[in-house]
């Protein structure tokens, strides 16, 4: 029986060793054909590189990234065509901008003329049965605008902390009559009148403003008006304020406008109708002259006809009225002021022009509502040192609320004695003046 061969531990021994020294050599080859991939790979021109060749390297990179960066940072000419033409096409859009800034204003007004058109229409438009007689009685207030506030921001927000009850006295005023809205607005304190705004032209008087802690607008730059306001005289000024007003009633405020030669008693406010589009002091210095009256011209030549009957009034001062924010209201304000700026013609003659004249051929004439103030109530200079400081009884009985230095060139010197007269109460302070301009 044969017995199995057995392997003894010295040969177990010597193949296991043979394997294992297999393994280590597979392992070494493997590693070598790695790091020879890696270093012909990273060291394509060898591991050993002379140092010329890797200057002409650097040189090379440093030439590209010369050329890169001299691309990048020198701007070439159609750089410079596309900057011009960005300049260009911004220049451009501010303008178009600027145009729909100014046909969304006209829209805006556009659109309210049109609910105004319509409110009088739903009103106006209904059929209505005559009253009895001496009942009858037609539309006179025309209905105010919707306020617009983007015009002017600024200028609301002024505005709105101000006004009273959508009102407030305004004053145009530069240094050349500071001395005069001094007196004014004094008078106006002492009364305790808060909604008083001036319209400062120039720098000193806002300084004199914020100095006596009086409420003031500047307004924004404005080459053509600016050099009429700083420089202008009491004519120049006084054409300014109607395309300077159009922005109050836009906002939505009724505005009692002031000349600075006026000086206040009471508070004038409570002594308005409200009633019309325009409620002015006149010129006239009695019933006939301020109210209107039937004046006849006499023509000898005509016979029979000789006598020819005409309407008279004298004219609304344009320097002391309240304006209400209506539609007539400002195409009056628009009316005024483009004459004035195509023709050389009187502020105040013009304001008249336009609310009297009737419509005839080739002219349309303005539909705004008026009234006259009480002559005594609002009381011109004429009045005051022609009549009433001569009449016992007047000098007792009649304080006005306001006395407008219009006839008189001396106004400063009037103004002060008017206070004297009738705050102090002076009875001599008015003695010494003429009646007139005489000296």
């Amino acid at each position: 029986m044969m017995a199995g061969r057995r392997v003894g531990p010295l040969m177990r021994n010597n193949s296991s060793g043979a394997a294992f020294i297999k393994s280590k050599v597979g392992i070494a080859v493997a590693l070598g054909i790695l790091l020879g991939f890696a270093f012909a790979f990273f060291y394509p021109h060898g591991f050993f590189v002379s140092a010329t060749s890797a200057r002409l390297q650097t040189s090379s990179l440093r030439s590209v990234i010369s050329q890169v960066v001299s691309t990048s940072c020198e701007p070439s000419e159609k750089v410079k065509a596309l900057k011009f033409e960005f300049s260009e096409a911004s220049e451009k859009n501010a303008e178009l901008q600027k145009q729909v800034k100014e046909l969304t204003s006209k829209l805006r007004y556009a659109e309210q003329i049109k609910q105004q058109a319509e409110t009088q229409v739903a009103i106006l438009g209904q059929q209505h049965k005559a009253g009895p007689f001496g009942t009858v009685k037609s539309l006179r207030t025309n209905l105010a605008v919707i306020p617009d506030e983007s015009v002017n921001p600024r200028l609301s927000a002024i505005l709105d902390k101000v006004a009273v009850q959508k009102e407030l006295i305004v004053t145009l005023a530069n240094s050349n009559v500071k001395e005069m809205l001094e007196v004014q607005f004094t008078t106006i304190k002492k009364l305790g009148i808060p909604n008083y705004l001036v319209v400062a032209l120039d720098d000193e008087i806002v300084d004199l403003c914020e100095s006596n802690d009086i409420a003031f607008y500047k307004r924004d730059p404005d080459e053509g008006l600016d050099s009429v306001g700083k420089s202008g005289g009491n004519h120049a000024v006084s054409s300014l304020k109607f395309q300077i007003l159009r922005e109050f009633l836009q906002l939505g405020y009724g505005v009692l406008l002031s000349d600075v030669d006026i000086v206040y008693l009471q508070n004038p406010f409570n002594h308005l109708y409200r009633d019309s589009d325009v409620e002015s002091m006149t010129d006239g210095h009695n019933n006939m002259t301020a109210y209107g009256y039937d004046d006849v011209f006499d023509e000898p030549s005509m016979g029979w006809a000789r006598y020819a009957h005409t309407m008279r009034i004298w004219v609304y001062n344009s320097g002391f009225f309240y304006i209400r924010p209506t539609i007539p209201s400002i195409e009056l304000l628009d009316r005024v002021a483009y004459r004035l700026a195509h023709e050389t013609a009187w502020d105040q003659a013009v304001f008249n022009e336009e609310l009297f004249f009737p419509s005839h051929p080739g002219y349309d004439g303005l539909f705004a509502s008026r009234r006259t103030m009480d002559y005594y109530i609002f009381m011109n200079s004429k009045v005051l040192f022609k009549t009433v400081r001569k009449d016992g009884e007047l000098r007792k009985k009649v304080k006005p609320v306001i006395v407008h230095v219009n006839y008189h060139p001396d106004k400063l010197p009037r103004m002060r004695a008017i206070v004297e007269f009738y705050v102090n109460g002076d009875q001599e302070a008015l003695k010494s003046f003429p009646d007139g301009s005489e000296k």
